[in-house]
Parts: C-alpha cells; sequence; structure tokens
C-alpha cells in the first residue's frame, strides 16, 4: 500500500504523480494524508490554544492587577511545564504508538485551556496554564513523528512544513476570534470566553480515533525493538551529543520564538497606541508572513538541507527583531510592512526542525528523543519572556524584546556539533 510503502523510501524513483507543488501530499498516500490531516488539525489548535493567553494578556493583567514579570511567568510555567509533557508524550508515542500520544496530548490542553476560564485568581490560573503545558508540550513532537514516518526522504522537509504551517493557522484563528470577542464583550468577561473556546480540539480527538493510524512500517520496526521509549536511550554514547546539541538548538529558536509571540500583541497595544481591532490588522501581516514562511521553509531544507536553512533564517530573524524594534515613533506604516517579513523568517526556521529532529533518531526512540529535545529547548528558552517582562519596566517592551535575537545566535552555534541529515531514511 502507498503508505506503507513510503514510510521509510529514499532510494525509489520518484513517481509522476510526487512531482508538481503538491506532489509531497500525494506521495504520503491515502493513510498518510489522514495522518497528515490529524497533525495539522491538532496542531494548529495547539496554537490557537496557546495564543489565548498573549492575546488576552493585557486584559488579564488589568483584571487580576499583575506587574509585567508576573504576566511573563504565565507564558513562562507554560513552557517550562511542557517540557514534561513533551518527554511524557515522547515516552508513550515510543511505547503505546503515535496516534494514541496525540489525542492523549490534544485533549490535555484542551481541558486545561478551557479550566483557564474559569480561574477566580491568580494562583488558580497559573496553576491551570502549567497545566495546560502538558498537553501542549507533546502534541507538535507526536504528530510530526506520526507524519514523518509516513513521508519519504525526498519530500520530508516540505511535508512537515506544511505541518508547521499549521501553527500560522491556528494563530490567525485565535486573534479573529479575540477581535470579535474583545469587541462585543467588556475586558473582563471578554478574556474568559477566549480561553472556553479552546475546548473545540475535543472534537479533532473524535476523528484522529476513528480515521488515523501509525505508518504501518513504522510501527513494526518500533514494536520489534528491544528498547523503545527508554528515557536513558537518548543519551547513551551513541546519542549524547546528539541529544546535547539539539536541545541547545531548540532552546535558541524557541527563545527567540516565544520572546516575540508572547510580547508583540502587549508592545502593539502599550508602546505603538493601536487598539484591539489595529493589533489585530498589524498581527495579520505578521501571520501571513509566518503561514508562507513555513511552507517555504519547507520547501527550501529539502533544497538546501536542514542545517543551512535554519542557519540563514535564524539570521535573518535576528535581522528582523532588530529592525521592528527600532521603527521611531509616529512610523506605524513601516511596522505593518516590516511585521511580513518578521513573521516570515522567525516561522520558517521552524519547518527544518519536524524532519530535521526526527531524522537524528532511530525509530524505537525518536519519540522520546524528539519529545525531550524540542520540549526541554522550549522550556529553558521559555526564560526569554520571563526576563523580556522584567526588562521591560526599564527598557521598556520594545527594548527589551531585542533580547530574543540572543536566542537566534546561540542557535547557529548549536548547529556546529550536528550533522547534516538529508536524505537520511528513517530505520
Amino acid at each position: 500500500m502507498s503508505s506503507t510503502r513510503t514510510t521509510h523510501s529514499t532510494s525509489r524513483e520518484q513517481l509522476p504523480g510526487e512531482s508538481g507543488p503538491f506532489g509531497w501530499l500525494r506521495a504520503l498516500g491515502p493513510r498518510g494524508r489522514r495522518a497528515f490531516g490529524g497533525a495539522f488539525g491538532g496542531y494548529a489548535l495547539d496554537s490557537y490554544d496557546f495564543f489565548t493567553l498573549p492575546l488576552g494578556m493585557v486584559a488579564i493583567a488589568a483584571y487580576f492587577g499583575l506587574d509585567k514579570g508576573q504576566t511573563g511567568l504565565l507564558t513562562t510555567v507554560t513552557l517550562v511545564v511542557s517540557a514534561v509533557g513533551g518527554v511524557l508524550a515522547g515516552i508513550l508515542a515510543d511505547r503505546i504508538g503515535r496516534v494514541r500520544a496525540l489525542m492523549i496530548t490534544v485533549g490535555t490542553y484542551a481541558l486545561f485551556t478551557v479550566l483557564c476560564g474559569f480561574a477566580p485568581n491568580y494562583e488558580t490560573l497559573l496553576v491551570f496554564r502549567a497545566l495546560q503545558g502538558l498537553g501542549f508540550g507533546g502534541e507538535w513532537a507526536v504528530g510530526a513523528i506520526l507524519v514523518a514516518e509516513y513521508a519519504s526522504a525526498r519530500h520530508r522537509g516540505r511535508t512537515l512544513g506544511g505541518v508547521q504551517s499549521a501553527w500560522a493557522a491556528g494563530w490567525a484563528l485565535a486573534v479573529v476570534v479575540y477581535t470579535l470577542v474583545f469587541q462585543f464583550a467588556a475586558p473582563d468577561t471578554a478574556w474568559r470566553i477566549l480561553f472556553w473556546t479552546g475546548a473545540l480540539p475535543a472534537l479533532l480527538v473524535i476523528w484522529v480515533r476513528r480515521n488515523v493510524e501509525d505508518a504501518p512500517q513504522a510501527a513494526a520496526a518500533r514494536n520489534a525493538a528491544p528498547e523503545r521509549g527508554s528515557f536513558t536511550g537518548v543519551f547513551k554514547p551513541g546519542l549524547l551529543r546528539v541529544t546535547l546539541f539539539a536541545t541547545l538548538l531548540s532552546t535558541g529558536v524557541q527563545g527567540g520564538y516565544y520572546t516575540l509571540a508572547t510580547w508583540v500583541p502587549t508592545y502593539l497595544k502599550s508602546e505603538r497606541g493601536l487598539t484591539v481591532v489595529g493589533t489585530g490588522g498589524y498581527l495579520a501581516f505578521l501571520i501571513s508572513g509566518a503561514f508562507i514562511g513555513y511552507l517555504t521553509g519547507g520547501v527550501l531544507t529539502d533544497r538546501l538541507g536542514r542545517k543551512k536553512n535554519i542557519a540563514l533564517f535564524a539570521v535573518l530573524s535576528a535581522f528582523c527583531i532588530l529592525a521592528y524594534t527600532n521603527i521611531p515613533d509616529g512610523a506605524n506604516g513601516l511596522l505593518l510592512v516590516l511585521g511580513f517579513p518578521l513573521g516570515f523568517c522567525m516561522s520558517a526556521i521552524f519547518s527544518g526542525f519536524g524532519s530535521f529532529l526526527a531524522e537524528l533518531y532511530p525509530t524505537a526512540l525518536r519519540g522520546t528523543g524528539q519529545g525531550f529535545t524540542y520540549n526541554t529547548g522550549r522550556a529553558v528558552g521559555a526564560l526569554f519572556p520571563t526576563l523580556v517582562g522584567f526588562l521591560a519596566d526599564s527598557w521598556g517592551v520594545g527594548g527589551a524584546l531585542v533580547f530574543g535575537a540572543v536566542g537566534y545566535g546561540i542557535a547557529v552555534l548549536a548547529l556546529l556539533g550536528l550533522p547534516e541529515t538529508r536524505g537520511r531514511e528513517l530505520v
């Protein structure tokens, strides 16, 4: 069957139906396309649930009387706990299968996002947001592996770039809902309603259960392995270097990214003086650039290689941050225009992550390795938004955002310790 045929294939000739801009999608076969749909939907809704916090942050801070350090901590605790969720989900994916682990992660982040809307005080909100991180942390790694094991090496970069583009789709949906909710409800109620809409992923769990299954060849290889889902396995001599440098790479990229994702909405409102509708319009440019960036980065990671793609967009992302945060007052038109390349570069860098991390680990440890490196990097990178929050009181949000460029410098250095994996079979 086509889904089995493409799981580990790198040496076969390209079939006629695999050419063209959507050849990568046809190459997945029927089962692979359903897996792609489940992973895409899960990651889009993962993004949606994450952005309910940054978009509602100004209203939440006003409601509970929070300073910038406390509001930044809400994001940081989500990302720190996501490391635990990512590791657990990765181990589960190697032990009980990719699809089952995917359903658990989606159900978890949906439940606790809804509960955030019922929080009576800051401390309760902090706890619910932390628990939301358990599901948030695991979904991407599990979904990316599920699709990677259906994709051929020839198309794996653009296929995983397609999954990654779901983040921009979920972000856009969150901005649309945010704009509508805050237009028609008072801020003290609107932020709660925004969290309650996070129940949407529950519908996806039902669809995934009925329609998606693990790639048969990968599942057979995983089940036959003597050691699978072993946390210590990714630290053994043959994989220790890979695990350490992949974690450092993830730390740098996500430190830069979440600095922007967390604080740009606040920056636009508090320092650029934009309204709710105005903020949504500016974010539309940023998100449009992000969506195209994910797709473009997916193509480039197959053509240039995983490392060159990440290095290129790390440098460009750092440059865009510096440009975006140094636009003079009164030049909001330029701010609007620069939102597109900023979103493009900071997203294109992620397109190679799914394929790169999957190719660094053997099948029996792929979930554990990818779950650990990506989410531990996210947890350490989570210190960046909190640091920005504390620096913002003296530097201003715009000045503190420049710290995100440091993360991209760390990412470039981490690449020196990792091999190029383009064209590698998943074994």
